[in-house]
């Protein structure tokens, strides 16, 4: 079921010890990260995942990716994220028999083949990467710990969402959690109906099951969405959670 912890199957599993294409003019080389590939399904699509080892991480992983120099002044950090997060993405292309490495657009978006849509998140040492031919937003967050939801709480919900999570059979702070990542996974799958940042104002939780998360969008988000349902399935995976709005739900 969505919404109960689940552990991925080993046979999805894949070492990255192979060669892999470099940047334009680079020929072939190997990737000395640490990093493994896996595959699960939600919603009808399959979701990419790479956990990676960041302390493995050298700049010349970074040639892999043709628009490497947008990344020349990024921390070691931020750079071994983005590789895996265009890792999962280049993945998640390849099964649609797409060889593609999604670069970086004017808003910081990853810019997909034309006819497609894609959602990167990253979490820790995670990063997970899902494609679709509509609309489709992804996010992963670690657990909240109690004392972090008591300091953010009222900048993610209002009165009457927090009564909604309160009533769930679940804990606070997954309820919690699961309404920030939702929130983000509709941004990032709508963000082109915007005109700047919305805010957590922009979507109200409205119903929340084991399954799946229903938001409404108001006008802050954007005047043409206005009182719009929007469903968003969650999956655990151990103390992290992912959601997911894609449009065959």
């Amino acid at each position: 079921m969505t919404g109960k912890t689940v552990s991925l199957p080993k046979g999805a599993r894949e070492k990255i010890k192979f060669p892999l294409p470099l940047g334009e003019g680079q020929g072939e080389g190997l990737l000395t990260m640490n990093a493994q590939h896996n595959t699960f399904p939600l919603a009808n699509l399959t979701l990419h995942r790479i956990d990676f080892q960041p302390d493995t991480f050298t700049d010349a992983d970074l040639l892999w990716l043709p628009h490497h120099v947008k990344l020349a002044h990024s921390g070691r950090k931020r750079k071994a994220e983005h590789l895996a997060g265009r890792l999962a993405a280049f993945y998640a292309l390849r099964e649609q028999g797409i060889r593609h490495i999604a670069d970086i657009g004017e808003q910081r978006q990853p810019l997909w083949p034309e006819d497609w849509f894609g959602s990167i998140s990253h979490c820790g040492n995670t990063a997970l990467a899902v494609v679709s031919q509509s609309v489709v937003g992804l996010d992963i967050e670690e657990i909240f710990t109690p004392a972090l939801c008591t300091e953010i709480a009222s900048s993610i919900i209002n009165l009457a969402e927090e009564q909604i999570l309160q009533t769930r059979d679940l804990p606070f702070p997954l309820a919690l959690t699961l309404a920030f990542s939702a929130k983000e996974s509709l941004f990032k799958a709508l963000s082109s109906a915007t005109s700047g940042m919305p805010g957590f104002t922009g979507a109200q939780i409205i119903g929340l099951s084991e399954r799946q998360i229903t938001l409404k969008t108001t006008a802050a988000f954007a005047p043409a969405l206005d009182g719009q349902h929007h469903s968003i399935v969650w999956q655990r995976l151990d103390q992290q959670v992912v959601t997911l709005l894609a449009k065959t739900l």
